[in-house]
């Protein structure tokens, strides 16, 4: 089974943070991290899509639609992010999957002494409806001026998808953290066996 660190949380939507279950797209073959119904069941808890509780897990049919879900997502936004239409039959999967969601859950909050809406909220009870919710959020990234800041990791080794939220809209790797410092690092030390020196400040 998989385990938290596997899974990186940086894509800035579920949807891509599902697409990313798929690591090292760079390199054939690709690393699965739902390798089982119960990585899937538990990738989606973790994810806040399915209800804690008493587990319900996926089954081998569920995790199937869950793989082919993820790919769907992952060809029509990178699509679209490059300025070309999804296929008509990724269209279609998006379309059904996400017209099966449960219905958000209306919210209220009391702020400066009055009610008023605090959002919506969404949460499955089994994995065939937290896939949905994927979906949905899917087709909710596709219609929005958003889908323009999806990127792919700059990393030569990553490959993540993320939605640059940068106000320059250059953001070059999935985190600064991660794939940003060990650039660096690994830059600075190619120059340094070059017997090359940063300019000075």
């Amino acid at each position: 089974m998989a385990t938290d660190d596997m899974w990186v949380w940086d894509g800035g939507r579920v949807c891509l943070d599902f697409a990313n279950t798929l690591r090292h797209r760079w390199r054939s073959p690709s690393q699965e991290t739902l390798r089982d119904p119960g990585d899937l069941t538990l990738w989606l808890e973790r994810a806040g899509l399915l209800r804690p509780g008493p587990p319900d897990h996926a089954d081998a049919a569920v995790l199937a639609s869950g793989r082919k879900l993820r790919e769907t997502v992952d060809r029509a936004v990178l699509a679209l992010a490059d300025g070309r239409l999804p296929s008509p039959s990724d269209v279609t999967a998006l379309n059904r999957a996400a017209a099966r969601a449960p219905r958000p859950a209306l919210q209220i909050a009391v702020t400066d002494g009055r009610l008023e809406a605090a959002g919506t909220t969404s949460i499955a009870a089994d994995a065939s409806a937290a896939l949905t919710l994927i979906a949905q959020d899917a087709v909710d990234l596709l219609l929005s001026a958003d889908i323009r800041r999806v990127r792919i990791c700059g990393a030569d080794r990553c490959a993540l998808r993320f939605l640059d939220r940068s106000p320059a809209r250059n953001r070059r790797w999935c985190s600064m953290s991660r794939c940003g410092n060990r650039t660096k690092v690994r830059l600075h030390q190619a120059r340094t066996r070059r017997g090359e020196h940063p300019p000075a400040d």
